[in-house]
């Protein structure tokens, strides 16, 4: 192969390549534009941006919740699945562990991690205001195991929300 063809079959490569990213590439989902066709809790609206209907995401979902004042989960888990959850405004309250025995609190600006299978209830602490939450999970399918038996203690144990380099406050 000659130079110029190379060069010509190069140019052809990426003119192809070129069209193929305007409809495979990166995507914008505008806020004014989420799924409300998800899952849905009472008391809660969760409304998906990222999934494999939407933009053919494979490995992963995300979205956003509103949660109504005092209004809070059943005790689940998410099987296999990690989820982070970014407060955007409002208290977020979470409860975990076989029996509800644990307990911490997120606010604007800190993110949440559940690890797979972490039974836990999530709680809008405010009684007065929405909290809104930005949701990302590590897989496309919506897993939830709802568990029905779960005897919780009445007064969970805090745990401050730090890593081993930052005490408690």
């Amino acid at each position: 192969m000659t130079d110029h063809e190379h060069d010509h079959h190069a140019h052809e490569h990426a003119e192809g390549a070129s069209e193929r990213w305007r409809h495979d590439g990166v995507r914008v989902i505008k806020g004014d534009r989420l799924d409300p066709n998800t899952a849905q809790t009472p008391g809660m609206f969760r409304q998906a941006a990222i999934n494999h209907a939407r933009v053919g995401a494979q490995k992963i979902w995300a979205g956003t919740v509103s949660i109504e004042p005092n209004a809070k989960t059943g005790v689940h888990h998410h099987g296999a699945l990690e989820s982070v959850i970014y407060v955007v405004r409002g208290r977020a309250r979470m409860r975990w562990g076989e029996r509800l025995e644990y307990v911490a609190e997120a606010e604007p600006g800190d993110f949440i991690f559940v690890p797979p299978y972490v039974p836990h209830q999530e709680i809008n602490a405010n009684p007065d205001e929405p909290l809104e939450c930005v949701l990302v999970r590590s897989d496309n399918e919506a897993v939830v195991v709802n568990i029905a038996d779960v005897d919780p203690v009445e007064a969970p144990e805090e745990v401050y929300w730090v890593d081993p380099i930052h005490k408690r406050p």
